[in-house]
């Protein structure tokens, strides 16, 4: 196993997504190989982060001249230089044009490197290794970017260490904070609203849930996440098109503490995405004991484990997901299959899971 490691990346402490939850996941799995005495040492710079420094973390508030020396410098006394993002690669370059043996690698997480790849990048990714999110993302890689399978592991998201696995619905009040009706049951996305992006999916629930509140008008949904100006007209507009006024919130962005709160008192999480790299979302709602409704195109799969841990619909067939979230509703709530998926979910996307499969992955 390497010694050294040094960890570079974009953004860990100032964005609040999933590519950054990845980050601090991992940056804990180093500290903690650290203390099991696996590897000698690591080292995390940040090229975004507003200016800090304090032991095995630098950040340089996007100065990328700095940033790019200090990588640079760095690299010779590291064995191994892992990359939080594609965008990082020529960084890599430029190192392996100096020391073509060092060892590189790159988290591999979705949409990033689905797209079309310069030749230089294939080339380059093809000499390195790669650790993608899902094995969607794997596949991916293999069949749009020509990348040998024996370059591509899968080391799936996990939850944080000490990820709380809640029992029961606390007493948070929703009608307090949001007008939401207390008899109502509750439908929830957690993701970023962009109107760069648009697979996410809840404009599909939306239409899915103007036929929906025919029959349940007891119904509410919220849509929790950041939205840029574009994407938040369009939504309004779907949802005064749709007659949903009374039955949705859009909350913008909450902490992270006011989204646990959510997940505990959500009945059905659903985001039917097809352009998802893994959801890590998905595992968050189910270690809260909410049910989940994904799509079956992307790598939604992966975190719901082909359908063991939750509904796999079409993501662009409104009916599909109508009647998914219908079963999903009517489906008594037993508790020991709720404490079951809690439980998959610990085995398989738990930090000590994924620390085990860090470990394995590093010991080449």
């Amino acid at each position: 196993m390497p010694k050294r490691i040094l960890f570079l990346t974009l953004y860990i402490y100032s964005l609040t997504g999933g590519i950054e939850k990845v980050c601090k996941n991992f940056m804990e799995a180093m500290d903690s190989l650290i203390q099991q005495g696996k590897i000698e040492d690591s080292l995390t710079l940040s090229l975004y982060d507003q200016n800090q420094h304090y032991p095995k973390y630098s950040s340089f508030n996007g100065n990328k001249i700095q940033f790019l020396i200090d990588t640079f410098r760095k690299s010779f006394s590291y064995d191994v230089i892992i990359l939080s993002h594609i965008h990082l690669l020529p960084i890599a370059n430029l190192i392996r044009w100096f020391t073509p043996k060092k060892k590189i690698i790159l988290f591999a997480h979705g949409i990033e490197v689905w797209q079309p790849l310069s030749l230089w990048e294939k080339k380059l990714l093809s000499k390195i290794d790669i650790w993608a999110v899902s094995s969607y993302t794997a596949k991916k890689l293999y069949d749009q970017q020509g990348i040998s399978q024996q370059n591509i592991h899968v080391l799936s998201n996990c939850l944080p260490k000490d990820y709380p696995f809640y029992e029961e619905k606390n007493n948070y009040n929703l009608t307090a904070k949001y007008h939401i009706p207390s008899d109502h049951q509750i439908l929830l996305t957690v993701c970023r609203l962009s109107s760069a992006e648009q697979y996410k999916g809840y404009d599909i629930v939306l239409s899915a849930l103007k036929e929906l509140v025919k029959n349940h008008p007891k119904l509410s949904y919220l849509i929790v996440g950041k939205a840029d100006e574009t994407e938040l007209v369009r939504v309004e507009k779907l949802v005064i098109d749709y007659d949903l006024k009374q039955h949705v919130v859009l909350t913008g962005y909450v902490s992270d503490e006011e989204i646990e709160n959510l997940y505990n008192q959500a009945d059905v999480f659903v985001m039917p995405s097809k352009g998802e790299g893994f959801g890590l979302v998905f595992t968050e709602a189910l270690a809260h004991g909410c049910r989940v409704l994904a799509g079956n195109a992307d790598g939604s799969s992966d975190a719901l484990l082909n359908g063991e841990l939750g509904l796999l619909v079409d993501p662009e067939d409104v009916k599909a997901v109508c009647k998914g979230i219908k079963t999903l509703l009517s489906e008594a709530i037993l508790a020991d299959e709720t404490s079951k998926r809690k439980e998959k979910v610990r085995a398989y996307f738990g930090f000590d899971a994924y620390l085990l499969k860090v470990a394995h992955l590093l010991d080449f």
